[in-house]
């Protein structure tokens, strides 16, 4: 498998750069978790600013290219195999940054060995970790009603119930092993309108991706480490690149910046302080200059918050509104309808 090259990191240019230095205040002296390495673009542009990092990420090629970038700007960059969701752990200070790239790293989808795109005939696989089951055990072997609700709430497909009708009688005959099969089989399906630059099976391979890899409950979790780990004044920055992601981080900070009041059902008590504060209320995204120069950021929003002062309270999570979806089972028999 090819590996990725000091040279890559360096022509590695992440989206949304200016306004994430900018919101994440980063220099000299101050310590920022990068959550999502992939391939270290944001941990060199804040190694740059002066800034100390703690780079996480799950994807155990990501940790074995990133050692050069270790080795560069040795003792300032800390890499550690995680899911983000563990950034809790990863040190005993509290830290000035968090910052999180959410989805798939450009790296992933170059490597067609990896599965996460149809626009590279490769094994339909999508695993971040390279553990676990992969997309080809979920559309082999899942109910067509499971299937449905994983194509329609995680890949808000239109087509849902018949892409997942059409999956399960075909590979009665044939399973799906390659990205090709798939993207092509939901092509002849759904059909393609001249002029359409989306291609059908884009928001299938999305909902896969997303479901192999438990994204958005990872993504809920890293919300709430990432609140408790930042000292007052931190910021806490979010880069996403879909709506489902856009909504969950949206939710959190509107909750977490509001002075939420007690029951009245309860003694009374102080009204709980938000715990960030928002300087820019919307997301934040690419300018024209950078949407010539750099296209994947063309659906990328950034958001930030500033830590308070204020205690943290409970984190109810049912605020994301996440989908109940079916768990994978492998013993699963995907015949029964």
């Amino acid at each position: 498998m090819p590996t990725v090259k000091d040279t890559d990191f360096k022509r590695h240019i992440p989206v949304l750069l200016e306004p994430v230095l900018a919101g994440m205040d980063a220099c000299a002296g101050k310590t920022i978790i990068d959550g999502t390495f992939g391939a270290g673009g944001y941990s060199r542009a804040l190694l740059d600013k002066g800034a100390n990092v703690i780079a996480l990420d799950r994807d155990p090629e990501a940790i074995r290219d990133g050692e050069a970038l270790v080795e560069e700007y040795r003792p300032r960059l800390k890499l550690v195999h995680t899911e983000f969701s563990n950034l809790g752990h990863v040190t005993d200070d509290k830290v000035d940054g968090v910052i999180l790239d959410i989805g798939v790293s450009s790296m992933q989808i170059d490597e067609a060995e990896r599965g996460f795109s149809f626009q590279k005939d490769g094994p339909l696989d999508m695993r971040m970790s390279e553990k676990g089951f992969s997309a080809a055990d979920v559309v082999n072997t899942m109910k067509v009603n499971d299937l449905t609700r994983i194509f329609g709430l995680l890949g808000e497909e239109r087509h849902a119930a018949r892409i997942a009708r059409m999956i399960v009688e075909r590979r009665e005959k044939k399973p799906f092993l390659r990205t090709s099969d798939l993207a092509d089989a939901v092509e002849t399906l759904v059909g393609r309108k001249p002029g359409e630059h989306i291609h059908p099976a884009t928001r299938i391979f999305q909902a896969l991706r997303i479901y192999v890899n438990d994204e958005l409950q990872e993504l809920a979790k890293a919300l709430e480490a990432g609140e408790a780990v930042l000292k007052p004044g931190g910021r806490l920055g979010v880069v996403t690149f879909h709506s489902l992601e856009d909504r969950m981080v949206k939710k959190f900070f509107a909750l977490r910046s509001k002075a939420r009041a007690q029951s009245r059902y309860l003694p009374v008590q102080e009204t709980e302080k938000p715990t960030f504060t928002l300087k820019v209320k919307s997301g934040i995204t690419a300018d024209e200059a950078e949407l010539e120069t750099n296209p994947r950021s063309r659906s990328a929003r950034f958001r930030f918050g500033i830590r308070t002062d204020a205690d943290i309270a409970p984190l109810d999570k049912s605020i994301f509104g996440l989908p109940e979806l079916a768990r994978f089972d492998a013993r699963n028999d995907g015949n029964r309808k």
